[in-house]
C-alpha cells in the first residue's frame, strides 16, 4: 500500500497536473508574428510571454492553416480545413441551424459536452464577442452555435464589438479609414485602448470560474497587434530611438507569387508616406508595431497573475497562439493575405505544470489544426476523430520528436511547408517552390529545376487538402 502511495505521488508530481480534467486557458493574439523575444527577436520586450515560454514548449516552426484571421480561427477551433473565408464560421453556424448535427462539434462544444463551463471573451473566433449583425452584437446570429456558456465584449467608450475591433484611443471607431491613422500612441492606462477593457472582464471571467468546482476552458482574445497599430504611449518607450534590425528581403517579387498588396494597411491615414519607399516610415511603423506587441504582453501577464492568484494555476494548460504572420515589408508588403512565410508562420506556447524539458524550444513543423487533439489529450479527454490534425504531445514530451508538413490555403492557391521546402501550388498548376536550406529562400522559385520535388509535394497537397 505504502510503494502503491508512492508510485501515485510520483505520477502526480510528473504529470503536474491537480487532477484528470485539467483547466485550459487558451490565448490567442491577433496578426502576430513571430516578434517576440522568446522566439528570438531580442529587440522586442515581451517579458511575460517570455515567462510563460520558459515554463512551457516553444514550437518554433508552427504554421497556420489560412493567412486571415476569420479562416485561421476557423481551424483552430474546430479542428478541421475549411474555406479561405473571413466568414467561414458564420457560413458554418448557419448550416448547423438549418440542420442538428451538419458539422461535427467545435472545439469548445467538445469540451462543454465532456463537463467544462466554456467561456470566451475578446476576439476569439473572427467577431469579437462572437456574434453577427451591423455591428457585431446580434445575439440571434451566434458565430459558434452551442460552443460556449457566456461569449463576452465588452464594448466601452467604443459602443459596440465592429467599434471596438477598429478602434483607437478613447473610444474613437473607424468610420472611413483614410481617416485614422494607421499609428497612434498616448498618454494614458490600458483602458484607453481597447484590450484593456477585455482584459478586465477576462480577469472577472476567471475569478468566476477559479470559484466553481467544474473545470473551466477559457479563451481569451488579444486584439493587438492588429490595425491600426494603436497602443498607450509607455508601451512605445523601449523602442523610441532605437534601431531596428533590417527587413530581410524587401524587394517586391519579380515573378508570378501570391503577392499582396497591402490594401488594409494603405488605406489608412499614412501622412502621405509609402513604408516601402520610405525607410524612416518603415521604423516608425515597426516600432509602432512592436510597441502593440508589447502592449500584448502587458494583458498575459495580467492574465498570468490573476490565474495565479485564482489558486489554479497548479492544474491548468495554457495555449498562447498567434492566429497568423503579418509582414513588416518583406517582399514589400505589409500585411498577411499572402502564403509566404512570414503570413503564416506565427507562435505557439503550449505550458502546463510538471511539463518536461520546461523552456526548450522545438525545432518541427507543427500546424495550428494540431491544437484541438492535443488539448483533448492533455484533457484526458475523448479523442476528436473527426479533426485533421494530430496531437502535439509526443513534442511536449519531447521536442526533439518529428513534427509533420504543415498545409495552408487562400482563395485560389494551397501550399506545403516541409523541414526543407515550400511548395505554393496555383490554381491553374503554376507552382512556386523555395528551397529552406538554401540562404535564398523565398526570394527563388526553383520550380523550372526541381520537377520531381514539385510532383512529390503537389501530391502531398492533393492528398491533404481536399477543397
Amino acid at each position: 500500500m505504502k510503494s502503491l502511495l508512492s508510485f501515485l505521488i510520483l505520477l502526480n508530481s510528473i504529470s503536474g497536473l491537480a487532477n484528470d480534467h485539467p483547466n485550459v486557458l487558451l490565448i490567442c493574439v491577433d496578426d502576430l508574428r513571430p516578434e517576440l523575444n522568446c522566439f528570438g527577436k531580442e529587440y522586442i520586450h515581451s517579458p511575460h510571454i517570455d515567462a510563460l515560454a520558459a515554463k512551457g514548449r516553444i514550437f518554433q516552426n508552427h504554421y497556420v492553416n489560412a493567412p486571415t484571421c476569420g479562416a485561421s480561427r476557423y481551424t483552430l477551433l474546430t479542428g478541421t480545413y475549411g474555406s479561405s473565408s473571413n466568414g467561414a464560421l458564420f457560413s458554418r453556424a448557419g448550416e448547423v441551424e438549418k440542420k442538428a448535427n451538419a458539422f461535427p462539434p467545435s472545439m469548445p462544444n467538445w469540451f462543454r459536452q465532456n463537463g467544462y463551463t466554456t467561456v470566451s471573451v475578446g476576439k476569439v473566433s473572427h467577431h469579437p464577442g462572437g456574434r453577427g449583425g451591423p455591428d457585431w452584437n446580434d445575439e440571434k446570429i451566434p458565430e459558434m452555435p452551442n460552443s460556449w456558456d457566456h461569449h463576452l465584449l465588452p464594448s466601452g467608450d467604443w459602443q459596440h464589438p465592429r467599434g471596438w475591433m477598429h478602434g483607437l484611443a478613447n473610444g474613437e471607431i473607424r468610420k472611413d479609414a483614410k481617416d485614422m491613422d494607421v499609428f497612434q500612441a498616448l498618454e494614458g492606462d490600458d483602458d484607453i485602448y481597447p484590450d484593456g477593457i477585455s482584459t478586465d472582464e477576462a480577469l472577472e471571467q476567471m475569478k468566476e470560474l477559479a470559484a466553481d468546482d467544474k473545470p473551466f476552458f477559457l479563451a481569451v482574445g488579444i486584439l493587438r497587434p492588429h490595425l491600426p497599430f494603436g497602443a498607450p504611449a509607455q508601451y512605445l518607450e523601449p523602442y523610441e530611438g532605437k534601431k531596428l534590425p533590417p527587413v530581410p528581403h524587401p524587394e517586391k517579387p519579380d515573378w508570378k507569387t501570391t503577392w499582396h498588396k497591402s490594401g488594409e494597411f494603405m488605406k489608412y491615414n499614412r501622412w502621405d508616406r509609402n513604408p516601402n519607399e520610405d525607410a524612416e516610415f518603415s521604423e516608425e511603423v515597426r516600432r509602432h508595431y512592436a510597441a502593440c506587441v508589447t502592449y500584448a504582453d502587458a494583458q498575459v501577464g495580467r492574465l498570468m497573475k490573476q490565474l495565479e492568484a485564482s489558486g489554479k494555476a497548479d492544474n491548468t494548460i495554457i495555449v498562447f497562439w498567434g492566429d497568423h504572420g503579418w509582414h513588416l515589408g518583406e517582399h514589400s508588403i505589409w500585411g498577411k493575405h499572402c502564403l509566404f512565410e512570414e503570413a503564416l508562420r506565427s507562435p505557439l506556447i503550449i505550458s502546463y505544470p510538471g511539463i518536461q524539458k520546461p523552456g526548450a524550444a522545438t525545432n518541427s513543423i507543427v500546424e495550428t489544426l494540431d491544437v484541438f487533439p492535443t488539448l483533448c489529450e492533455l484533457a484526458n479527454l475523448p479523442s476528436p476523430d473527426f479533426a485533421d490534425g494530430q496531437s502535439l504531445k509526443p513534442l511536449v514530451d519531447s521536442p526533439e520528436a518529428e513534427g509533420h508538413p504543415a498545409f495552408a490555403y487562400s482563395k485560389s492557391n494551397r501550399t506545403v511547408r516541409t523541414d526543407t521546402h515550400r511548395l505554393i501550388l496555383h490554381k491553374d498548376g503554376y507552382a512556386e517552390l523555395y528551397d529552406h536550406t538554401s540562404p535564398a529562400r523565398e526570394t527563388q522559385n526553383v520550380a523550372e529545376d526541381n520537377p520531381d520535388q514539385v510532383k512529390a509535394l503537389s501530391a502531398l497537397i492533393e492528398a491533404r487538402i481536399k477543397n
